[in-house]
């Protein structure tokens, strides 16, 4: 029998595992201080195993700080984080038109948290899709816990082969949220989803983007992007334009489009990662805005260190942390100046004919 690594209470192969995270890291590691974008096309044709040996890593510390819900949120003034990210969530559903008894695919699903809010909401069937056994087996004990496991499910699959696991014309409603960044091109997952979606079928995408002030010419601009890039697993940032033309490009119709993040709204969608405690929505929200300042990272990182020495952890993982910082920066710096967006809100339809 193989050997196994257990990562909070979930029996996974041991080498899998850890080679998958610290290969994440090595790949990374020649190309990060050269200048920008040197592997972008390696990482595009790799991007399987960049995106799993991200995650791989990164899962229990994206829960650690950020609960089971992977993404970002629009804050109001005293609005608690994870009613924020509920609301975003039902907002996304609101647009889209969800409604009871459609079958519903949430594309990159992470370990649940928005298939199954979005499912609570709207009474919909939701399938949630992953390529990653790790966050599967946690999406599926979440779902179990909280008694949803005959409205949610969760299947393993590459979102670059949608019509190949489902059939086409399989699904009423299509949505990702924050997720088809890691596709190796727009055109290529939103022509999979479309394939996927039945006739006047509609799909709805909170997108990662770079905005139109962000330009590649610029060496900040480059360097930017690509420690979004490596601190976020992703193979190639693009621009806002591009997720638009592509979309028009497979056929889908248009039906709203807003950058979210543009909104001038009073508390940023980063505060959370600035780390000021000072700017904590509510009290329960403290711990959250601590983990992201310089204690709590000190913090974070010692224990890490002693749990990845002793096992509890995957080896590697401590990396990935490190990752993880160069991400919390590098989008508040993106963020502060208007040249990254996590939140690109797009509702468009397969047309009916």
């Amino acid at each position: 029998m193989a050997a196994t690594a257990t990562v909070n209470g979930q029996n996974l192969p041991d080498g899998r595992v850890n080679d998958r995270i610290e290969n994440y890291t090595k790949f990374w590691q020649k190309d990060m201080g050269k200048e920008a974008n040197v592997d972008t096309e390696n990482r595009i044709d790799s991007y399987t195993d960049v995106v799993n040996g991200y995650y791989d890593g990164a899962t229990e510390l994206y829960e650690y700080g950020w609960g089971t819900s992977f993404h970002f949120s629009r804050f109001y003034k005293g609005e608690s984080f994870h009613a924020s990210l509920a609301r975003h969530e039902h907002y996304l559903a609101h647009k889209m038109g969800i409604k009871a008894g459609m079958r519903v695919l949430d594309v990159g699903c992470g370990v649940g948290g928005p298939a199954r809010e979005i499912a609570q909401f709207t009474d919909a069937q939701v399938v949630g899709l992953n390529n990653n056994d790790f966050q599967i087996g946690r999406a599926r004990k979440y779902t179990q816990k909280m008694g949803l496991q005959n409205q949610v499910s969760f299947v393993k699959g590459d979102f670059m082969k949608l019509a190949e696991q489902f059939g086409e014309n399989s699904f009423d409603a299509v949505y990702a949220i924050e997720a088809t960044v890691h596709a190796p091109s727009f055109e290529g997952v939103y022509e999979q989803i479309k394939r996927i979606l039945k006739p006047g079928g509609v799909f709805g995408v909170y997108e990662w983007v770079m905005t139109e002030d962000w330009d590649p010419s610029i060496p900040k601009h480059k360097e930017l992007a690509h420690r979004i890039e490596f601190g976020n697993g992703i193979p190639e940032m693009r621009k806002l334009s591009v997720a638009r033309d592509a979309l028009k490009n497979v056929g889908f119709e248009i039906e709203h489009e807003e950058d979210l993040a543009a909104r001038p709204d009073e508390v940023p969608w980063y505060y959370p990662l600035e780390g000021d405690i000072w700017k904590a929505q509510t009290v329960w929200d403290y711990f959250t805005v601590w983990r992201m300042s310089w204690s709590g990272k000190l913090v974070t990182h010692n224990a890490m260190r002693v749990m990845e020495l002793f096992g509890v952890i995957p080896k590697g993982t401590c990396d990935v942390g490190e990752a993880l910082k160069v991400a919390g920066d590098s989008l508040v710096e993106g963020g502060q100046q208007k040249l990254f967006t996590p939140m690109y809100l797009v509702v468009s339809r397969k047309p009916s004919n």
